[in-house]
């Protein structure tokens, strides 16, 4: 059956109009205004009055059931896709991270069945942990088959992480087979010398978690980053930027030709230090990485989405139970680094964002969806309302107001980093492969997604 929706506002990352949208067959396949069918055509018809059509979420950023010293991450393939979906996110690419040993094409394997029941349409980055003669021809095979982007850290050596000259070799690999590394930039060193002479000194609370990872440990590791970018002439996407330093080399690589692009994670944007003071149950719930920063980073990184230096934002979502958490109660090195975000994303950069005039909308919709989209290869069938791309939609109600509590929202976590926070704009209608499968806030069936190939 088509889908006809009528008296909605489109937007996109680069316009604004009044028109109706016939979706037919998973795609979409006419926009005008006054859409009438022919007689005999069968549409569920939806009125979006007063509310904006939008492409569906593109969410470059998560990390669903991974594996960890301190168990899984609580949200599996299902559950979190299904609070991605309800926020208004309809694409996720998560990660493929190997063994020591294993390959990736192998890797990639095993995470296609841990996330073949997934809801959302999904793709994978691809994080190499080592290099060896067969690894560039390992990554040339996967971005043959269709997953050109690779996620390197520069932190946590000790498990997936690599050093400098390896990450090099790496990133040369990909920039010759037309490939984009993402990169955690963190000083891996410094880090660990900061956690030991904190442990020592018996600062073990989740404060210390903050304190062995200040802004320059970020600050340097981008400068490197950019480095071996300009180097390597490679493609760098760096992720969950958090400081105002980083914000400003980002900047200059652009200013000089560099395809280099960043990324602003909604608790960098709206979530403060001071957290790490609290009670343990409490403070521990912000143990991410890299930490909370002050207000002058904050207000970086806004401005940063604001002139484009940072492109994207992605949510680094990656929640744990408190159960989970209260592993590192006495040494904050062993607390799980992560929260989650996915299902709030939308509704705190509408709120925060448009609704304080920080972006516009179709700004809103740029770093939600369409920039993330053109970053990874998947526009134009995702991130934009146009004739002929998939018909992932979302009918956004600005007027809907929210309070965002753990005891309402859809990941699987009984710890809520937002808990709380008012926020206005809802995605009242959810559209994925042309089927409606949130209605009224509320999802209706369990969808199928499709695994994408970039």
């Amino acid at each position: 059956m088509d889908l006809l929706i009528k008296n909605g506002i489109i937007v996109n990352a680069d316009q604004e109009i009044a028109a109706d949208v016939h979706i037919r067959n998973g795609l979409i396949y006419n926009i005008e205004k006054d859409i009438r069918l022919n007689k005999g055509d069968i549409a569920e018809v939806i009125d979006a009055y007063r509310m904006f059509v939008m492409p569906g979420g593109v969410d470059p950023h998560v990390h669903m059931y991974l594996a960890g010293p301190a168990g899984h991450s609580s949200d599996d393939f299902v559950s979190g896709s299904r609070a991605a979906l309800l926020g208004g996110t309809t694409t996720i690419i998560d990660f493929v991270t190997p063994y020591r040993g294993e390959s990736l094409t192998d890797a990639l394997k095993a995470r296609m069945e841990e996330a073949s029941d997934c809801n959302t349409d999904y793709s994978f980055h691809i994080s190499p942990v080592e290099i060896n003669n067969t690894t560039p021809g390992q990554i040339e095979e996967c971005i043959n088959n269709g997953f050109p982007s690779f996620k390197l850290y520069m932190a946590y050596r000790d498990s997936i992480g690599m050093d400098d000259k390896s990450i090099e070799k790496v990133m040369n690999a990909v920039a010759q087979n037309g490939g984009i590394v993402c990169m955690h930039c963190e000083s891996d060193d410094e880090i660990k010398q900061l956690q030991n002479k904190l442990a020592a000194a018996g600062k073990l609370s989740p404060r210390s978690h903050a304190d062995s990872r200040p802004p320059h440990t970020e600050v340097k590791a981008v400068e490197k980053a950019i480095g071996m970018a300009e180097k390597t002439q490679c493609p760098l996407y760096i992720v969950h930027v958090s400081t105002a330093q980083s914000v400003d080399l980002i900047k200059k690589a652009r200013s000089r030709g560099l395809r280099v692009m960043g990324e602003a994670c909604p608790h960098h944007l709206l979530l403060d230090e001071s957290l790490y003071d609290e009670v343990f149950d409490k403070s521990a719930q912000f143990v991410i990485s890299p930490p909370l920063r002050s207000a002058e980073h904050r207000d970086a990184l806004w401005k940063g989405l604001q002139d484009g230096a940072l492109e994207s934002s992605g949510t680094d979502h990656c929640p744990y139970m408190m159960n989970q958490k209260m592993q590192g109660i006495a040494d904050f090195r062993k607390i799980p680094n992560g929260a989650g975000s996915v299902e709030h994303r939308l509704q705190l950069l509408y709120t925060f964002g448009v609704l304080k005039g920080r972006l516009d909308i179709r700004d809103f919709v740029g770093i939600c969806s369409a920039n993330p989209a053109m970053i990874f290869g998947l526009y134009p069938r995702k991130g934009v309302v146009r004739e002929g791309s998939d018909a992932d939609l979302i009918i956004w109600d600005p007027a809907s107001e929210n309070r965002i509590s753990v005891k309402k929202h859809h990941q699987n976590s009984d710890i809520n980093i937002y808990e709380g926070m008012k926020t206005r704009g809802v995605a009242k209608t959810v559209v994925l492969g042309g089927q409606v499968v949130v209605r009224d806030g509320k999802m209706i069936n369990s969808p199928q997604g499709q695994l994408l190939r970039r």
